[in-house]
């Protein structure tokens, strides 16, 4: 592997500094201040995952996909608050804290330890897992889940278990962002791989059990990042960016990932009954995230809606999303047809947002709502993952979209998330959830806004004992579900 290269300076990399700067204390607190008033149907924990590494980084390091996990979790109950956070505690991790210090690289500098740095044989020139994307839970499994890798199954207390490999029948893992059907409880997964097969997908019953997979991808013949996934009633829908990775140029000091806009989009429509796959191609565009999928029944075609990206970028600064001969970005409808391999693209907003939200209950039928975190135009210097303002959109039949924005001001916030009021059925009937990081002082909190009126701005926000980094993902986990 290759050694570690003087020309990494951690303290050049701006997202391990300011509201993105690691922290390494595990703290757990009870009776969080709280401004304004809990509301009482509130009654569960809100848990999110992010990169945070536990030492200094060596060789490299790229946001969002390096550093190592840590899931900070709010519980809600009767009107209290009550906090605590926890280190994904990888055997990686665990040898990194006996010895101090790092031991891996980033992922683009390949750094691995060997035999005389002190840890167990069987993690001697391995990449490390991290786990450090989006926490789920499902079956009774709470897991940390890494980009594509095995998950990490967590305790209650978010204590470390152990890896997940869903009985052994998905040794090679899942990715980040699987998909559970609200109507049958399947989880849908997808994982890709530097080898083959390149790229497989499986179903997981409402009981943890393997139902389907894992099945290779029949046309996925190269090693392509895919970060996100949606789901319909009939399919998988994978969107294949022409983002390549090539480990022989990472070898030799060069990326391990190349943008090659000339092959294209291809979006493949996996049917759950395991039937062929059918494809469909575009020209080049990146997705991170979807927000949801749905089919068609009047003419049989696939509705996605998602945030487009003109290309894959990767550390410090967003993709240039002014190139004149590049796919515009924004919130995105795209109207698949699984007969014709076609793609119609309408553009539904050209603001910066990322992060899409729904009422997870309608995941994989129609959806109306949504929510992002968003860039107000307001607030200079934000970072790329930063965002000062919480933008919700309501989708008409016609594809149209009309907004609600509330600006943060001084505070920089993460996805927001939905916590539907137990026993209703609207969007409008629950909460909004989402860590704000205020920029002056560093202060976090967790901010609840209502869904009837979100653009007033948080009836309740509670105050983090510790700061929270920006990071990625989570979920609200009722007490009853």
């Amino acid at each position: 592997m290759p050694a570690p290269t003087a020309a990494f300076d951690p303290t050049r990399v701006a997202h391990l500094g300011g509201r993105f700067a690691p922290v390494t204390e595990e703290v757990d607190a009870v009776d969080l201040e709280v401004t304004g008033e809990l509301p009482d149907d509130l009654d569960g924990v809100y848990l999110r995952n992010g990169p945070n590494p536990r030492f200094t980084p060596i060789g490299s390091y790229l946001f969002p996909i390096d550093g190592d996990g840590m899931i900070h979790g709010v519980w809600l109950s009767q009107g209290r608050a009550r906090y605590r956070n926890r280190f994904v505690r990888t055997p990686a991790l665990a040898a990194e804290e006996r010895a101090g210090r790092a031991l891996w690289g980033g992922l683009e500098s390949m750094i691995a330890p060997g035999a005389d740095d002190g840890v167990p044989d069987d993690l001697v020139g391995t990449l490390k897992p991290l786990p450090d994307i989006n926490v789920v839970r499902h079956a009774g499994r709470l897991l940390a889940l890494a980009e594509s890798d095995c998950p990490f199954r967590m305790g209650a207390d978010l204590g470390t278990l152990a890896e997940e490999t869903f009985d052994g029948q998905l040794p090679a893992g899942i990715t980040a962002h699987p998909k559970i059907d609200p109507v049958t409880g399947e989880l849908a997964v997808f994982c890709y791989a530097l080898e083959p097969p390149y790229l497989t997908w499986s179903l997981l019953g409402p009981d943890g059990r393997l139902r389907h997979g894992p099945t290779p991808v029949t046309g996925a013949d190269e090693p392509q990042m895919i970060h996100d996934m949606a789901l319909t009633g009939r399919y998988l829908v994978l969107v294949l960016a022409p983002a390549y990775f090539d480990l022989a140029a990472a070898m030799n000091g060069g990326s391990f990932l190349a943008w090659h806009p000339d092959r294209g989009t291809r979006i493949a429509l996996i049917p759950r009954d395991g039937g062929p796959v059918r494809w469909a191609h575009d020209d080049a565009f990146w997705v991170w995230h979807t927000v949801n999928a749905y089919d068609r029944p009047e003419d049989g075609q696939v509705v996605l809606d998602y945030v487009q990206w003109p290309s894959l970028s990767l550390g410090d600064t967003d993709s240039d999303i002014h190139r004149p001969d590049a796919a515009r970005h924004g919130l995105t409808r795209a109207v698949i047809d699984p007969v014709a391999g076609t793609v119609r693209r309408t553009a539904l907003d050209d603001a910066r947002v990322e992060f899409p939200r729904i009422d997870d209950r309608s995941l994989a039928r129609p959806h109306r709502h949504l929510a992002v975190a968003a860039d107000s135009g307001r607030h200079p210097g934000l970072l790329s993952g930063e965002y000062d303002a919480l933008r919700w959109y309501d989708l008409d039949g016609g594809g149209h979209a009309t907004d609600v924005l509330w600006d943060a001001g001084d505070l920089s916030v993460g996805e927001p998330v939905f916590a539907p009021s137990p026993g209703t059925d609207g969007t409008d009937r629950g909460h909004w959830l989402t860590f704000a990081t205020d920029r002056t002082d560093g202060a976090s909190w967790l901010l609840v806004l209502p869904a009837g009126d979100p653009g007033h701005g948080p009836v309740a926000r509670v105050r983090i004992p510790v700061r929270v980094p920006l990071g990625l993902h989570g979920n609200w986990l009722p007490t009853q579900e």
